[in-house]
Protein backbone atom coordinates (compact mmCIF):
# COMPACT_ATOMS: atom_id res chain seq x y z
CA UNK A 1 0.00 0.00 0.00
CA UNK A 2 1.47 3.63 -0.93
CA UNK A 3 2.31 5.64 2.16
CA UNK A 4 0.04 8.32 1.34
CA UNK A 5 -3.50 6.00 1.19
CA UNK A 6 -1.82 4.34 4.36
CA UNK A 7 -0.99 7.54 6.04
CA UNK A 8 -4.59 8.88 5.86
CA UNK A 9 -6.21 5.47 7.42
CA UNK A 10 -4.08 6.25 10.12
CA UNK A 11 -5.51 9.51 10.73
CA UNK A 12 -8.66 8.25 9.61
CA UNK A 13 -8.89 5.41 12.66
CA UNK A 14 -7.79 8.00 15.26
CA UNK A 15 -10.46 10.85 13.95
CA UNK A 16 -12.84 8.92 13.33
CA UNK A 17 -13.07 7.49 16.93
CA UNK A 18 -13.05 11.16 18.47
CA UNK A 19 -15.96 11.66 15.85
CA UNK A 20 -17.73 8.68 16.66
CA UNK A 21 -17.42 9.24 20.63
CA UNK A 22 -18.21 12.89 20.00
CA UNK A 23 -21.33 12.06 18.05
CA UNK A 24 -22.67 8.97 20.32
CA UNK A 25 -22.75 11.24 23.37
CA UNK A 26 -25.28 13.02 24.01
CA UNK A 27 -27.05 9.61 23.10
CA UNK A 28 -25.13 7.81 25.73
CA UNK A 29 -28.02 5.69 27.42
CA UNK A 30 -31.20 6.29 25.46
CA UNK A 31 -33.10 4.42 23.39
CA UNK A 32 -33.11 4.41 19.77
CA UNK A 33 -33.21 7.51 17.27
CA UNK A 34 -33.53 8.37 14.24
CA UNK A 35 -29.99 9.14 12.48
CA UNK A 36 -31.30 12.52 11.13
CA UNK A 37 -31.65 13.44 15.61
CA UNK A 38 -27.65 12.77 15.82
CA UNK A 39 -27.40 14.67 12.53
CA UNK A 40 -29.54 17.42 14.19
CA UNK A 41 -27.79 17.58 18.07
CA UNK A 42 -24.07 17.70 15.24
CA UNK A 43 -24.87 20.74 13.71
CA UNK A 44 -26.66 22.91 16.50
CA UNK A 45 -23.20 22.02 18.37
CA UNK A 46 -20.20 24.46 18.20
CA UNK A 47 -17.38 21.78 19.50
CA UNK A 48 -18.02 18.03 19.50
CA UNK A 49 -16.41 16.95 22.84
CA UNK A 50 -15.40 13.67 23.23
CA UNK A 51 -15.32 11.42 26.41
CA UNK A 52 -13.12 8.23 27.81
CA UNK A 53 -13.24 6.61 24.57
CA UNK A 54 -10.94 8.78 22.66
CA UNK A 55 -9.33 10.28 26.11
CA UNK A 56 -7.90 6.89 26.60
CA UNK A 57 -7.14 6.08 22.43
CA UNK A 58 -4.96 8.99 23.17
CA UNK A 59 -3.29 7.43 25.88
CA UNK A 60 -2.54 4.45 23.57
CA UNK A 61 -1.07 6.65 20.99
CA UNK A 62 1.12 8.54 23.67
CA UNK A 63 2.80 5.54 24.54
CA UNK A 64 3.03 3.98 21.30
CA UNK A 65 4.95 6.80 19.91
CA UNK A 66 6.77 7.48 23.21
CA UNK A 67 8.60 4.07 23.48
CA UNK A 68 8.89 2.66 20.06
CA UNK A 69 5.53 -0.23 20.42
CA UNK A 70 3.86 -1.08 23.46
CA UNK A 71 5.17 -1.11 26.86
CA UNK A 72 2.14 -2.23 29.72
CA UNK A 73 3.76 -0.24 32.16
CA UNK A 74 4.58 3.15 30.51
CA UNK A 75 0.82 2.92 28.52
CA UNK A 76 -0.64 2.23 32.25
CA UNK A 77 0.90 5.53 33.86
CA UNK A 78 0.17 7.44 30.46
CA UNK A 79 -3.73 6.56 31.46
CA UNK A 80 -3.79 7.46 35.14
CA UNK A 81 -1.52 11.02 33.96
CA UNK A 82 -4.14 11.62 31.29
CA UNK A 83 -7.46 10.57 34.10
CA UNK A 84 -6.25 12.73 36.87
CA UNK A 85 -5.09 15.67 34.06
CA UNK A 86 -9.00 15.24 33.10
CA UNK A 87 -11.10 13.10 35.26
CA UNK A 88 -14.50 15.13 34.10
CA UNK A 89 -13.86 12.86 30.90
CA UNK A 90 -17.34 10.34 31.55
CA UNK A 91 -14.46 7.45 33.49
CA UNK A 92 -16.60 4.49 34.45
CA UNK A 93 -16.10 3.66 37.89
CA UNK A 94 -13.54 0.41 37.52
CA UNK A 95 -10.56 2.42 35.36
CA UNK A 96 -10.51 4.90 38.41
CA UNK A 97 -10.35 2.41 41.40
CA UNK A 98 -7.91 0.54 39.36
CA UNK A 99 -5.55 3.80 38.77
CA UNK A 100 -5.88 4.32 42.50
CA UNK A 101 -4.81 0.85 43.17
CA UNK A 102 -1.91 1.06 41.04
CA UNK A 103 -0.68 4.69 42.61
CA UNK A 104 -1.19 2.92 45.80
CA UNK A 105 1.61 -0.27 44.96
CA UNK A 106 -0.44 -2.87 42.66
CA UNK A 107 1.53 -3.73 40.30
CA UNK A 108 0.06 -2.42 36.76
CA UNK A 109 -0.82 -5.93 35.29
CA UNK A 110 -2.37 -7.00 38.45
CA UNK A 111 -4.71 -4.73 39.57
CA UNK A 112 -7.52 -5.14 36.83
CA UNK A 113 -7.56 -8.81 38.30
CA UNK A 114 -9.07 -7.99 41.47
CA UNK A 115 -12.38 -6.18 39.86
CA UNK A 116 -15.17 -7.67 39.17
CA UNK A 117 -13.76 -10.94 40.43
CA UNK A 118 -11.84 -11.98 37.44
CA UNK A 119 -11.38 -8.85 35.93
CA UNK A 120 -14.12 -6.86 33.78
CA UNK A 121 -15.30 -7.74 30.60
CA UNK A 122 -16.50 -4.39 29.34
CA UNK A 123 -15.68 -2.44 26.04
CA UNK A 124 -13.14 -0.24 27.73
CA UNK A 125 -9.99 -1.68 26.29
CA UNK A 126 -11.90 -2.53 22.76
CA UNK A 127 -13.01 1.59 22.31
CA UNK A 128 -9.76 2.54 22.89
CA UNK A 129 -8.16 0.20 20.57
CA UNK A 130 -7.71 2.36 17.16
CA UNK A 131 -3.76 3.34 17.38
CA UNK A 132 -2.85 -0.61 18.04
CA UNK A 133 -5.02 -1.62 15.58
CA UNK A 134 -3.24 0.34 12.59
CA UNK A 135 -0.09 0.26 14.34
CA UNK A 136 -0.06 -3.90 13.98
CA UNK A 137 -1.96 -4.03 10.99
CA UNK A 138 0.42 -6.16 9.39
CA UNK A 139 0.67 -8.86 11.90
CA UNK A 140 -2.26 -10.46 13.10
CA UNK A 141 -0.26 -12.29 15.84
CA UNK A 142 1.62 -9.21 17.67
CA UNK A 143 -1.74 -7.64 17.34
CA UNK A 144 -3.52 -10.24 19.43
CA UNK A 145 -0.45 -10.06 22.21
CA UNK A 146 -0.57 -5.98 22.59
CA UNK A 147 -4.29 -6.28 22.49
CA UNK A 148 -4.80 -8.44 25.15
CA UNK A 149 -1.52 -7.11 27.40
CA UNK A 150 -3.44 -3.62 26.53
CA UNK A 151 -6.41 -4.52 28.42
CA UNK A 152 -5.10 -6.28 30.74
CA UNK A 153 -4.28 -3.05 32.10
CA UNK A 154 -8.05 -2.31 32.81
CA UNK A 155 -10.39 -5.48 31.55
CA UNK A 156 -8.78 -8.18 32.30
CA UNK A 157 -11.38 -11.04 32.18
CA UNK A 158 -10.74 -13.39 29.06
CA UNK A 159 -14.17 -11.46 26.84
CA UNK A 160 -12.80 -8.10 27.60
CA UNK A 161 -9.20 -9.19 25.72
CA UNK A 162 -11.10 -10.53 23.39
CA UNK A 163 -13.28 -7.97 22.47
CA UNK A 164 -10.24 -5.51 22.29
CA UNK A 165 -8.76 -8.06 20.00
CA UNK A 166 -11.82 -8.46 17.72
CA UNK A 167 -11.69 -4.39 17.42
CA UNK A 168 -8.50 -4.14 16.45
CA UNK A 169 -8.17 -6.77 13.73
CA UNK A 170 -11.46 -5.46 12.52
CA UNK A 171 -9.06 -1.98 12.18
CA UNK A 172 -6.17 -3.98 11.13
CA UNK A 173 -8.24 -5.91 7.91
CA UNK A 174 -9.82 -2.40 7.11
CA UNK A 175 -6.58 -0.52 6.96
CA UNK A 176 -4.82 -3.68 5.05
CA UNK A 177 -8.41 -2.98 1.91
CA UNK A 178 -7.96 -0.70 -1.05
CA UNK A 179 -11.50 1.21 -0.69
CA UNK A 180 -11.56 1.30 -4.04
CA UNK A 181 -11.93 -2.11 -4.93
CA UNK A 182 -15.20 -4.34 -3.96
CA UNK A 183 -15.73 -4.83 -0.56
CA UNK A 184 -16.33 -8.53 0.33
CA UNK A 185 -18.81 -8.39 3.52
CA UNK A 186 -18.86 -12.45 3.69
CA UNK A 187 -14.77 -12.25 3.49
CA UNK A 188 -14.39 -9.54 6.03
CA UNK A 189 -16.70 -11.70 8.28
CA UNK A 190 -15.71 -15.03 7.82
CA UNK A 191 -11.84 -13.57 8.95
CA UNK A 192 -13.00 -12.13 12.18
CA UNK A 193 -15.13 -15.39 12.95
CA UNK A 194 -11.36 -17.29 13.03
CA UNK A 195 -9.49 -14.75 14.30
CA UNK A 196 -11.51 -14.67 17.83
CA UNK A 197 -11.54 -17.71 20.14
CA UNK A 198 -14.75 -17.16 21.89
CA UNK A 199 -18.01 -18.74 21.14
CA UNK A 200 -20.01 -15.66 22.65
CA UNK A 201 -18.04 -13.49 19.72
CA UNK A 202 -18.07 -16.25 17.09
CA UNK A 203 -22.07 -17.00 17.53
CA UNK A 204 -22.87 -13.03 17.06
CA UNK A 205 -20.77 -12.06 14.49
CA UNK A 206 -22.07 -14.76 12.50
CA UNK A 207 -25.57 -13.35 13.19
CA UNK A 208 -24.53 -10.13 11.29
CA UNK A 209 -24.93 -11.35 7.76
CA UNK A 210 -28.67 -11.83 8.37
CA UNK A 211 -29.34 -8.81 10.07
CA UNK A 212 -27.46 -6.95 7.01
CA UNK A 213 -29.54 -8.91 4.48
CA UNK A 214 -33.07 -7.48 6.68
CA UNK A 215 -32.09 -4.63 8.40
CA UNK A 216 -33.62 -4.72 12.01
CA UNK A 217 -32.93 -2.39 14.81
CA UNK A 218 -34.98 -4.18 17.43
CA UNK A 219 -33.17 -7.23 16.67
CA UNK A 220 -29.98 -5.64 16.08
CA UNK A 221 -30.06 -4.79 19.90
CA UNK A 222 -31.35 -8.02 20.90
CA UNK A 223 -29.15 -10.53 18.79
CA UNK A 224 -25.73 -8.09 18.95
CA UNK A 225 -26.54 -5.69 21.50
CA UNK A 226 -26.18 -2.15 22.19
CA UNK A 227 -24.81 -2.32 25.91
CA UNK A 228 -21.13 -1.70 27.67
CA UNK A 229 -19.88 -5.55 27.59
CA UNK A 230 -17.79 -6.03 24.94
CA UNK A 231 -19.68 -9.15 23.45
CA UNK A 232 -22.87 -6.22 23.54
CA UNK A 233 -21.14 -3.91 21.72
CA UNK A 234 -17.98 -4.66 19.55
CA UNK A 235 -19.85 -7.30 17.10
CA UNK A 236 -22.82 -4.78 17.05
CA UNK A 237 -19.96 -1.73 15.44
CA UNK A 238 -18.69 -4.57 13.42
CA UNK A 239 -22.36 -4.84 11.61
CA UNK A 240 -22.69 -0.60 11.90
CA UNK A 241 -19.46 -0.51 9.29
CA UNK A 242 -20.82 -3.17 7.31
CA UNK A 243 -23.99 -1.74 6.60
CA UNK A 244 -22.65 1.01 4.85
CA UNK A 245 -18.71 0.54 4.02
CA UNK A 246 -18.39 2.97 1.41
CA UNK A 247 -19.75 5.85 4.09
CA UNK A 248 -17.79 6.79 7.22
CA UNK A 249 -21.28 9.10 7.90
CA UNK A 250 -24.19 6.56 7.66
CA UNK A 251 -22.19 4.03 9.06
CA UNK A 252 -21.48 6.14 12.29
CA UNK A 253 -25.03 7.44 12.05
CA UNK A 254 -26.45 4.13 12.23
CA UNK A 255 -24.22 3.01 14.95
CA UNK A 256 -25.36 5.72 17.20
CA UNK A 257 -29.03 5.56 16.53
CA UNK A 258 -28.98 2.03 18.04
CA UNK A 259 -29.42 3.88 21.34
CA UNK A 260 -27.57 2.19 24.92
CA UNK A 261 -23.89 2.41 24.46
CA UNK A 262 -23.69 5.03 22.03
CA UNK A 263 -20.63 7.04 22.06
CA UNK A 264 -18.58 3.60 22.27
CA UNK A 265 -20.36 1.68 19.62
CA UNK A 266 -20.13 5.30 17.88
CA UNK A 267 -16.45 5.60 18.53
CA UNK A 268 -15.15 1.79 17.36
CA UNK A 269 -17.43 2.01 14.40
CA UNK A 270 -15.53 5.23 13.72
CA UNK A 271 -12.58 3.90 14.06
CA UNK A 272 -13.51 0.88 11.82
CA UNK A 273 -15.10 2.99 9.10
CA UNK A 274 -12.35 5.33 8.42
CA UNK A 275 -9.25 2.47 8.76
CA UNK A 276 -10.86 1.43 5.71
CA UNK A 277 -12.33 4.53 3.73
CA UNK A 278 -9.12 7.19 5.19
CA UNK A 279 -9.77 10.21 6.77
CA UNK A 280 -10.66 11.96 3.62
CA UNK A 281 -14.27 9.81 4.61
CA UNK A 282 -15.27 11.71 7.58
CA UNK A 283 -17.20 15.25 6.82
CA UNK A 284 -15.38 18.09 6.79
CA UNK A 285 -18.45 19.52 8.88
CA UNK A 286 -17.75 17.06 11.66
CA UNK A 287 -13.94 17.21 11.59
CA UNK A 288 -13.34 20.93 11.95
CA UNK A 289 -15.81 20.72 14.93
CA UNK A 290 -13.70 18.14 16.59
CA UNK A 291 -12.29 18.72 19.94
CA UNK A 292 -8.50 18.51 19.85
CA UNK A 293 -8.57 17.12 16.18
CA UNK A 294 -5.34 18.77 15.53
CA UNK A 295 -3.62 17.19 17.98
CA UNK A 296 -5.38 13.72 16.83
CA UNK A 297 -3.77 14.51 13.62
CA UNK A 298 -0.62 14.78 14.93
CA UNK A 299 -0.60 11.66 17.19
CA UNK A 300 -1.68 10.05 13.84
CA UNK A 301 1.22 11.27 11.82
CA UNK A 302 3.47 10.36 14.47
CA UNK A 303 2.51 6.56 14.99
CA UNK A 304 2.61 6.39 10.63
CA UNK A 305 6.04 7.87 10.51
CA UNK A 306 7.32 5.73 13.63
CA UNK A 307 5.38 2.86 11.04
CA UNK A 308 6.67 3.42 8.16
CA UNK A 309 10.25 4.05 8.89
CA UNK A 310 10.96 1.55 11.76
Amino acid sequence: MIKPVLKSKFLGALVGTGVGDALGAPFEGRFMVKPEEVEAVAEKREVLTYTDDTHMMIGVAESLIRTRGFDGKDMTYTFIQNYELEPFRGYGPGPPHIFRAIRAGAAWDIAAQELYHGGSFGNGSAMRIAPIGVFYHDNPARLREVAYKSSQITHAHNLGKDGAALQAYAIALATNLEPQLAFDRGDFLAKLINYVPAAVFKGKLSKIKGLLARPDKARVAIELGNGIEAFNSVPTAIYSFLTHPDSFAQAVLNAVSLGGDADTIGAMTGAISSAYLGIESIPNRWQQKLENRLYLKELAEKLWELKTTA
